[in-house]
């Protein structure tokens, strides 16, 4: 190639309903090298390749492709720049054979023969002859719905690189992969390198960034820290730069442990559950934990190790899961009813607070209501007192300094993400938990969001309650959590007291990840 430089995207901005996911951030790959993006979740990784993929429009800055300046007006616009992006989560038709998916995704091309049948004859060719070219073992005729993650994932770069990318872009490649499986992967992404094409690995690994990668850009907070040449940072140095050294963004402030409230042994989400683990176990090493009244227990890891189905096991998110959860004075949690846990006064704030926390059809006044219609607070359920729901619901936007409530009928979906999730903690708090179980609550919410969020988190602690907290951000979590455990690969590895070493916690995140 003529041009040293693959793919830069210089000093880009973007924003997504107030939060800032990227500020002034820089990333450059040369033709030839494997450069791994490297940080927490939230860093801003996945927004920056996004861009760069055509995804997402960035509100400032530039994108060079071979130092020429471009812009892409979507995804289609990359691929005929060649860019190519795996994506974390596969985008695969599951129903569809391998080579289905794959002639879904082609340009058009002059080759191609008319009919459908032979054009699957031919795209299967062109299959099997790049999957020999990487080492792959691919049936072109097989379904996905009988493939493995990994198999999958081969899928999805068979995709890209016949499609003609000579860009790839890999977002987490070996997140759900065994140790042999990543091992082979990125060998085969280095080779492809070495071949002359450009490959950006999006990855919080040290390990695969230290044998594989060429360069190593690392992202915090939405923007570029350092880029640099693995071999000039021990793997230390690496999670310094990725975790960082400032102080928590909320100061921390100590509870007063109680007794012990909920005991956690051996959970576990089993192979072939409902949660799309792929063949594999969601939470293989199996959970132990103890919380207590009056503390604040933070789960701190990276994304993919069994958090969220962790925290949907705790909340009776229905999922098949084996072990128990002893609540203090009840039993397993893990079969109580919804009705039990209302009444055990039980506070859940899930990370997806529109699928499973809120009904974003229904007003304001309804969501917030709907915990207390079954206690007949508000009448009989046939004839409901829509005027007493109106004034609890007023009461509590008011309390709560939920924003952008203009009528209380308003549907709960035209609420922004920050004040959608104060009106859930209006809700679960309302009756004085006794047990909370969130997760990533101030996720994509703006400073005084997130600080709303967690004052109330310490004000039920500091009431008695015992709080887990589940979150990707570690500064949140160092923030706010009495106690820290770290999960890597569905188990508790680490455990930390106050005060929290912050590099120790960082390497527990990543090691061995």
């Amino acid at each position: 190639m003529a041009a040293h430089n693959a793919l830069e995207l210089r000093n880009v901005s973007k924003s997504f309903d107030g939060f800032q996911a990227l500020s002034q951030a820089s990333f450059t790959v040369r033709w030839g090298e494997v450069h791994a993006l490297l940080g927490e979740n939230g860093a801003g990784k996945s927004s920056l390749m996004n861009i760069a993929a055509g995804l997402y429009a960035p509100e400032s800055g530039e994108m060079l492709i071979d130092d020429n300046p471009v812009r892409l007006g979507g995804p289609s616009d990359a691929s005929r720049h060649r860019i190519g992006m795996v994506h974390q989560h596969f985008k695969l038709v599951r129903p569809f054979s391998v080579a289905e998916n794959i002639l879904l995704s082609l340009p058009a091309s002059p080759e191609a023969p008319v009919t459908h049948t032979k054009r699957l004859a031919w795209v299967c060719r062109r299959i099997e002859a790049k999957a020999a070219e990487l080492g792959f073992e691919i049936d072109p005729a097989k379904s996905t719905l009988a493939l493995s993650i990994a198999e999958q994932q081969r899928v999805e770069i068979l995709k890209v690189l016949l499609a003609g990318a000579r860009i790839l872009i890999l977002d987490e490649p070996t997140a759900v992969l065994t140790d042999q499986e990543a091992q082979r992967l990125l060998a085969t992404m280095q080779a492809l390198a070495r071949q002359g094409a450009a490959v950006v690995l999006v990855t919080h690994k040290m390990a695969d960034v230290k044998r594989f990668a060429d360069r190593v850009t690392v992202m915090r907070g939405g923007r570029t820290i350092e880029t640099l040449a693995p071999g000039d940072a021990s793997e230390d140095d690496l999670v310094r730069l990725t975790v960082g050294e400032s102080s928590p963004r909320v100061a921390y402030e100590p509870g007063q442990p109680g007794e012990v409230r909920l005991t956690v042994r051996q959970l576990r989400v089993p192979s072939g559950s409902a949660t799309g683990s792929g063949g594999q176990e969601a939470v293989p090493g199996g959970v132990d934990l103890q919380l207590r009244s009056g503390e604040i227990y933070g789960i701190a890891g990276v994304g993919g190790n069994g958090q969220g189905e962790l925290a949907n096991a705790l909340m009776g998110i229905p999922q098949p899961c084996e072990g128990s959860a002893e609540l203090a004075g009840f039993g397993d949690l893990l079969h109580a009813s919804g009705r039990q846990r209302h009444e055990l006064r039980i506070a859940c704030i899930p990370a997806d607070r529109y699928g499973a926390a809120l009904a974003a059809g229904l007003s304001v006044s309804e969501n917030h209501g709907v915990g207390q219609v079954a206690d007949g607070a508000y009448g009989p359920w046939w004839w409901l007192d829509r005027r007493r729901m109106d004034r609890a619901a007023a009461a509590a936007v008011a309390q709560f300094d939920v924003q952008g409530v203009r009528l209380l009928r308003q549907k709960a979906a035209l609420l922004s993400g920050g004040n959608a999730q104060k009106l859930v903690i209006a809700r679960e708090f309302g009756r004085r938990p006794q047990l909370v179980l969130v997760h990533s609550p101030s996720r994509g919410l703006d400073v005084k969001a997130s600080q709303a969020v967690h004052a109330r988190l310490r004000a039920a602690r500091d009431a008695g309650a015992a709080v887990l907290l589940i979150s990707e951000d570690l500064d949140e979590v160092l923030g706010l959590a009495d106690r820290i455990g770290v999960m890597n690969k569905g188990r508790i590895v680490a455990e930390f007291g106050r005060p929290a070493d912050r590099q120790a916690i960082g390497k527990a995140m990543v090691s061995h990840a």
